[in-house]
This record gives structure tokens, sequence and C-alpha cells, in this order.
């Protein structure tokens, strides 16, 4: 291809401002290039929260967004996951301490269902019977919060870290903890929007 055409072709491009959702303040994310907006339907961009809330000590979590809309020169996302950087949770990993995972699918109260993920690490090796205690903890919490909770009420709990802090005041009582977290999480269906879409096409 001629150094003229790859010219043409970026000329043609327009930058749009990807913009997060109103519950993390309709922070701007970047801008990206596309030469048709609806090409931009569907991507996902990645920050971190640190980015949003301009906390150095946020630095650690990955977000994505989904962007769901153009208007304008504006792209508009939707919340789609976040994770621990993989260094942080390599720095958790302690030797002669457990570290307790729970997975969990739950769906808001809106409608919006979620794989959550948690971890706890202990400040010692414990039981298994405590684990499971503590397990059972952490998955009371998550689903009694997503089903009170809209998507962007708990959205917010869970990256700043409300429902860790919920489940750690409660598993501290079954054994010393060091970190709790919920290190991951992915938005798998927006059920209730869907449902509401395929009966307006079919009235």
């Amino acid at each position: 291809m001629s150094t003229r055409k790859v010219r043409d072709k970026w000329r043609s491009k327009v930058w749009y401002i990807v913009q997060a959702p109103p519950y993390f303040g309709n922070v701007e994310l970047g801008a990206i290039p596309a030469d048709a907006p609806e090409k931009l339907i569907g991507r996902v961009v990645e920050t971190t929260l640190y980015d949003i809330t301009g906390d150095f000590s946020h630095q650690y979590l990955k977000l994505y967004f989904q962007i769901t809309s153009v208007e304008g020169k504006t792209a508009y996302t939707i919340f789609k996951g976040h994770e621990y950087a993989r260094d942080y949770l390599r720095s958790l990993v302690r030797r002669r301490t457990t570290k307790v995972d729970g997975i969990f699918n739950v769906t808001t109260k809106d409608g919006y269902q979620f794989r959550v993920s948690v971890c706890a690490f202990t400040i010692s090796r414990i039981k298994t019977s405590m684990e499971h205690a503590i397990r059972m903890i952490m998955e009371k919490i998550v689903r009694e919060k997503s089903a009170a909770l809209n998507m962007d009420q708990f959205v917010q709990e869970m990256v700043l870290g409300k429902i860790a802090s919920d489940i750690y005041n409660e598993a501290k009582k079954i054994a010393p903890l060091r970190h709790v977290g919920v290190r991951k999480s992915k938005l798998l269906t927006q059920v209730v929007q869907q449902q509401l879409q395929e009966l307006v096409n079919k009235s």
C-alpha cells in the first residue's frame, strides 16, 4: 500500500471522545479514531480506576467499558467488568497463608447479570471448614447486594470496595484476614433490557 493511501485512510477517520457512564462521573476515557461512528459500537476500552478517581492507590484496578452508542463526537459506554492487575494479585500471595476464592453469578435489581470473583487472604493457614464458612459469607453478601441494588449502585459498591469491606467485617469473625476484595467482575447479560426490547418488537 502506498504512503498516500495510508495517509488518505487516516484523513478519513474522525476522533471520538469516549465517555464513562454517569455512575463514573462521565469522565473522559480517551479518544478513538473511526471512519464511521457505527464501527465504534461494541468496542471495549480499558482504563484504571486511578484514571477516573485520580487516587494513586486505585492504580491496581483495571476497568473495562463497552461503547453502546455514539452521538456527535461522543461515544457513550456501559461498565463491562473489572479485574486486579496481575502484578498486584501476585503481590498478595504469601507462604503459609490461605487464599479463599468465591465465584458467583448474580443478577442486579434491574436485571443485569454479573459474574463476580471475590478473594480473601488470611494471615495464617486456616482449616477447610473455615474456608467454607468465609466463602458462604462472600456469597451471602454478594447475592444480598445484587438483589437490593441497581446495576450502577452495585458496580460502584463493587469497584470502590464497599462490598469487600462488608465481607471483611463479617469474615474476620471466622479468621484473621489480611485482604478481601472483588478481584474480578464481568457483565454477562442485560436480561430485562433484552426482554423489554423483544416485547417492543412484537407489539
